[in-house]
């Protein structure tokens, strides 16, 4: 089942990004991991941080809200609202990242992210994050943010997580 992983980012348009993994690990541990608080809270801040919160209402309008410590020096929140869950296969939900200015639970400047879960070679699943940034401008924004070397950490220690629950 040890496939080498390798994250692929793209643009596959103006205002979208495109992470694609494989996971060793089935779709329905890899979807477990994703969608567990007390998992989801070890592998989210990468190697970059420790989360502090990490509350899910994990139904389709139900809405998420997490916050790290990065490096001990600077707390990072995000929230957003679940649109719609297929068990083991497919998230959508909005992604807002809080500004000192932002109400809670406002949705004004969301990304939508699409995290899709397929069955792979080997026991393995391809993860797939399509996000719709809304705009060239902030699709831009996003991918020099640093984004990449935090996914990749957090898809490093989702497999670890992921293959551990087996």
């Amino acid at each position: 089942m040890a496939h080498t992983s390798t994250l692929d980012v793209s643009f596959p348009s103006d205002q979208e990004i495109l992470i694609t993994r494989t996971v060793n690990a089935p779709p329905h541990l890899v979807y477990k991991a994703w969608t567990t608080p007390d998992l989801v809270r070890r592998w989210w801040p990468g190697r970059r941080g420790e989360m502090t919160v990490a509350d899910m209402d994990f139904r389709v309008g139900g809405t998420w809200r997490y916050v790290m410590v990065a490096h001990g020096e600077f707390e990072v929140a995000f929230h957003g609202t679940y649109r719609e869950i297929v068990p083991n296969k497919r998230i959508v939900h909005t992604e807002i990242m809080e500004m000192p200015d932002t109400p809670p639970n406002s949705e004004e400047g969301a990304v939508v992210n699409t995290v899709t879960f397929e069955p792979a070679d080997g026991g393995a699943t391809l993860v797939s994050i399509r996000t719709n940034a809304g705009s060239k401008e902030v699709r831009d924004m996003i991918a020099r943010s640093g984004m990449e070397g935090g996914v990749r950490e957090q898809f490093e220690i989702i497999e670890e997580l992921a293959a551990s629950l087996s």
